[in-house]
């Protein structure tokens, strides 16, 4: 006789993925310690990622966006160099 299937709240799939991304461990150790089949678990995960809700995703967006931000720094200071040596330069050549 066919086994029952078991349904699970959301909730409950959130934390489950939220335990996978936030403590390292495999998703076959977290299944087990939950008492869940790993393909479940593992779809519920790589659901979560490809949707960006999974916790590791939003760490590398806000890595990625630190990085876009201290490179933009980066190229408006020698903007503003380039700006004032021209400024100077314009002086200089208008006299």
């Amino acid at each position: 006789m066919a086994e029952k299937r078991r349904k699970f709240d959301p909730e409950f799939r959130e934390g489950a993925v939220r335990i996978v991304a936030e403590t390292g461990k495999s998703v076959a150790e977290v299944a087990k310690d939950l008492g869940i089949n790993e393909t479940t678990l593992a779809s519920w995960v790589s659901r979560a990622r490809r949707a960006g809700t999974a916790p590791g995703a939003e760490n590398d967006e806000l890595e990625r966006l630190r990085r876009e931000n201290a490179q933009l720094k980066r190229d408006n200071k020698e903007l503003v160099l380039e700006r004032d040596v021209l400024k100077r330069c314009m002086v200089l050549w208008v006299k």
